[in-house]
């Protein structure tokens, strides 16, 4: 058994240098050994800060993943090399956390899933949100029944200007969509755990490219080149599950719209629903009266990640690694996630819903 694990560090741009790193240097158990970046600067840099003493930067991918002091690595990278990555570490023995999404494609995803299972290795991929407060109170009281039958889901991730212009986000080849695989991946991760339902029956999926090309003056990163966006710049989808329940996800970078929310969703259950608009609320009939109540669990998320989510993620899944148990973001649901918005994005290519029957 393990007693502290050792941390490869693949991709050392801003989602490692604001969010994984920093958790990992919160937690006693875990230290950072090995480092890699395409850009070997941002490896130097990335070991300055949090690696060990004798941590190493690594030129070649390959070489951190067959030096045998390494148990687990991260991965951060484009989303068009998740795949290639998490399944070459797997390989080589070690445990992975690969960013979201889980892939690029489905098909990508179920190979990652496919090695995992053959190899013995945990692969868990981050979605930090579900560790946020208001997210496991909410989870808690799904699971023991308090909403009763969830059967319908809104899945939130509406930003009114906030096109991430840096990195690759803009760039289809590289990341296979915008908003929907970018921040939707969130949303909808949280709609399935809470209904803990993985089984989609159809999609019915629409997107857009209508601000995307006239560019913004707005934005909150600043003026994007409409060249080189070629993504989507809002997406939504009608998902049926084969319990006949619904999951209604939006997701949008750029939308003129007051209704804004991100990685939070509105539950209807038979007994009571529940929503995170302004904080955690549950509502319901109670003594022939309706009621709405507010949970008190501190701020809800309104745009950053907050530190505790970043770093119970981190907690949950090195405890998994020293404690051989299951991760709390399993590769199978994060597989169920990956196909759903493939079929989004199908479905509006197609102009016809999917069927997953």
């Amino acid at each position: 058994m393990l007693n502290k694990v050792n941390v490869g560090m693949i991709g050392c741009g801003g989602i490692a240098m604001g969010k994984h790193l920093p958790a990992l240097a919160k937690i006693p158990e875990a230290q950072v050994t090995a480092f890699f970046d395409v850009a070997y600067e941002r490896g130097e840099e990335a070991k300055s800060k949090y690696g060990t003493h004798d941590a190493r930067v690594y030129t070649n991918v390959h070489e951190l993943l067959n030096d045998p002091n390494v148990h687990v690595v991260h991965v951060c990278t484009p989303n068009d090399t998740h795949a290639e990555i998490s399944i070459a570490a797997m390989e080589a023995g070690k445990h992975v956390l690969c960013e979201k999404p889980m892939a690029k494609t489905a098909i990508d995803a179920q190979r990652m899933l496919d090695t995992s299972e053959r190899t013995g290795r945990k692969l868990s991929i981050a979605y930090q949100n579900r560790f946020r407060r208001e997210c496991l109170w909410l989870n808690e009281a799904c699971r023991n029944g308090e909403l009763g039958e969830i059967y319908l889901a809104k899945a939130h991730a509406v930003r009114r200007r906030a096109v991430p212009t840096w990195g690759v986000f803009l760039d289809l080849e590289k990341q296979g969509g915008g908003p929907l695989i970018d921040i939707g991946t969130h949303a909808l991760d949280l709609a399935l755990w809470f209904m803990n339902n993985y089984e989609p029956k159809t999609v019915l999926g629409t997107s857009y490219r209508k601000l995307a090309e006239q560019g913004s003056k707005a934005n909150e990163w600043g003026p994007w080149d409409p060249s080189k966006f070629t993504v989507e710049d809002s997406a939504f989808a009608m998902i049926t599950m084969k319990s006949g329940a619904t999951v209604w996800l939006e997701s949008s970078w750029a939308l003129n719209t007051l209704d804004v929310d991100e990685a939070k969703v509105s539950l209807s259950g038979t007994k009571a629903g529940a929503d995170m608009k302004g904080g955690l609320r549950v509502n319901g009939e109670e003594h022939g009266r309706l009621y709405t109540k507010e949970v008190q669990l501190g701020s809800a998320w309104g745009g950053d990640v907050p530190n505790d989510a970043a770093e119970q993620e981190a907690r949950a899944w090195i405890h998994a690694i020293l404690n051989d148990e299951s991760p709390v973001v399993t590769a199978k649901q994060g597989l169920v996630v990956q196909q759903i918005l493939e079929a989004v994005y199908e479905s509006a290519n197609k102009g016809q819903a999917i069927s997953f029957v």
